[in-house]
């Protein structure tokens, strides 16, 4: 979104002059990168099936991310993320995609969680975990799910949007009321998303912390997405007399404040699952510590935690847009090593081996959920124009 004349301050239309082409581009990539994907199905399934959980978990968490902190806002009626939470809204929308996007997911569904094809009568562990992993079950969770993630996503934004014609504040109220029933089935659905679909990998390993290490990533990768999202609209004229650099310093703060949440969860899980020392539980980490996942496993301890970590502790970068943004594409960079190293070795035991297809189901996703994203932007104002807390979120003071 560049290289055209700068929108008229306090614009809150997104005119789609300043994407051009760029969109029939995102939706050709999608095609050809779907299409090279098919092939790559066909040809290889066994490892279409694990590239392509990879990237659309990736994307889940950041689609997810977009709705927690939807959630968040409205749960403290929050005054400083007034002018972002469209840009949340329509991050958090994508989830209606994401349920889409899962569909190949139930093609290859036995080649991904072997216990499918496990006759719990047969093996003692599977037997004891049968009234969870089995079949039916799976698939009645997965539409809870997105049925949920469709619902809360959407109701929020369209009583955010309603707002904008007549500033009543019983949107807000009404936003905050469907926001208490929806935080503790968030935090379930997030919580057995990630149990299902990626502790499920390997059906003899668990982990009670699972949940909330996928959480403290989910949160983060968003909040970084978020500020990549802001400061592409405000080089085009957007936002700027609306966002200043209070509200990239509360965004860096909080990118902060996840990168040592994050760090803290994941080195509990490992210290306790270190300390036990059961078998069930220390599989995970033994098979990414040898070999050249090792390798992979420190660089993601390096430069998830502690590049952001310090680099983010002075408040000089996080007043800055384009410093923040170099940190957003960083932890971003982290987070996509993370998933790989999360999902891939239950396939690569024996070491790293990239793949065509890990690329082209990454291009395939993102590409698609980047063209309905800007279809979003141009759907509504960019901010919320009638909220009641606007004036105060605009004079934001740290």
């Amino acid at each position: 979104m560049s290289g055209h004349e700068p929108t008229q301050p306090g614009s809150h239309t997104f005119d789609y002059k300043h994407v051009g082409g760029r969109f029939l581009g995102l939706v050709a990539l999608a095609v050809v990168a779907f299409g090279l994907v098919a092939y790559g199905a066909i040809s290889d399934s066994k490892q279409f099936a694990f590239s392509y959980l990879f990237a659309f978990f990736f994307f889940f968490t950041i689609c997810m991310g977009g709705l927690f902190w939807q959630l968040v806002h409205h749960a403290v009626d929050a005054e400083w993320s007034v002018v972002v939470r469209r840009q949340m809204e329509n991050l958090g929308s994508l989830l209606v995609v994401m349920g889409v996007l899962f569909i190949p997911l139930v093609f290859v569904a036995p080649t991904l969680w072997t216990w499918m094809t496990i006759d719990p009568a047969h093996d003692i562990v599977l037997g004891e975990k049968a009234g969870y992993l089995n079949n039916e079950f799976f698939w009645i969770r997965a539409g809870f799910y997105f049925c949920f993630f469709t619902i809360a996503s959407l109701w929020l934004r369209s009583n955010s949007i309603k707002q904008d014609l007549d500033g009543a504040a019983k949107f807000t109220i009404r936003n905050r009321k469907i926001t208490f029933a929806s935080l503790p089935f968030f935090a379930v659905c997030l919580t057995f998303a990630a149990i299902d679909w990626l502790m499920g990998l390997d059906y003899l390993w668990f982990s009670t912390m699972w949940g909330v290490y996928i959480f403290a990533g989910t949160a983060l990768s968003s909040m970084c997405v978020l500020v990549l999202i802001i400061t592409a609209l405000r080089n085009v004229g957007y936002f700027k007399n609306v966002i200043s650099m209070e509200h990239y310093h509360t965004m860096g703060k909080l990118m902060l404040a996840f990168t040592i949440f994050w760090a803290y969860i994941g080195f509990s899980q490992y210290m306790l699952i270190w300390y036990a020392n059961i078998p069930e539980e220390t599989i995970y980490f033994l098979r990414r510590n040898t070999e050249t996942w090792q390798l992979m496993s420190t660089a993601m301890v390096v430069g998830h935690f502690f590049v952001p970590f310090l680099l983010l502790l002075s408040s000089f970068g996080k007043k800055r847009p384009g410093f923040l943004c170099g940190m957003a594409l960083w932890i971003l960079t982290m987070h996509l090593l993370d998933m790989y190293v999360i999902v891939l070795p239950a396939l690569h035991k024996s070491g790293v081996q990239i793949h065509w297809l890990d690329i082209a189901c990454l291009i395939a996703i993102g590409c698609t959920l980047a063209a309905v994203f800007l279809k979003r932007l141009g759907s509504a104002p960019l901010w919320p124009l009638r909220d009641p807390r606007l004036a105060k979120s605009i004079a934001l003071k740290n």
